[in-house]
């Protein structure tokens, strides 16, 4: 992959695009705030704008790794229901460029994996981009570190 690589998460379409300049790698569904967009402490809204991968967590982690404060923290059983906003497999915590949006990395905005799969594809997190495990795995090993992110409403 070229240094070209950036992700464009569509609210709208609840989309996660992983495009290498203009060429469009993989698209991704995802699931972002049930709250809609904004920046507002303590809103769990999807910030919009402008971002970087600041961290990753979850390198090499079993993929139903529970983590809690960037930390492992057991492992999820998807044959027990849980109603409780798990953090999965992997982190890729963002950094907001925007001075709207520069508030994410406090606020804790993530792209990570979910207990709650059956909702992606519609609104349903706390503000954070929320994928299925698999795919969150996959997209870890593929962006490093600095990659530029898009948060758009359409």
């Amino acid at each position: 992959m070229s240094s070209a690589l950036h992700l464009r998460v569509s609210l709208a379409a609840q989309t996660l695009e992983l495009r290498d300049g203009d060429l469009l790698v993989k698209r991704y569904p995802v699931s972002t705030s049930k709250f809609g967009a904004g920046t507002e402490e303590g809103s769990y809204k999807t910030p919009l704008g402008s971002f970087r991968i600041c961290e990753k967590f979850g390198a090499c982690a079993p993929l139903h790794t529970i983590f809690r404060s960037r930390e492992p923290a057991g492992e999820w059983n998807p044959e027990q229901p849980c109603e409780a906003d798990l953090v999965v497999a992997r982190i890729l915590r963002l950094d907001g460029l925007d001075p709207d949006n520069a508030n994410s990395y406090r606020r804790f905005i993530y792209i990570h994996g979910t207990n709650h799969e059956d909702r992606i594809s519609t609104p349903a997190s706390q503000g954070c981009v929320r994928m299925r495990n698999s795919d969150i795995a996959e997209l870890f090993d593929l962006v490093p570190l600095q990659t530029p992110v898009t948060i758009r409403e359409d």
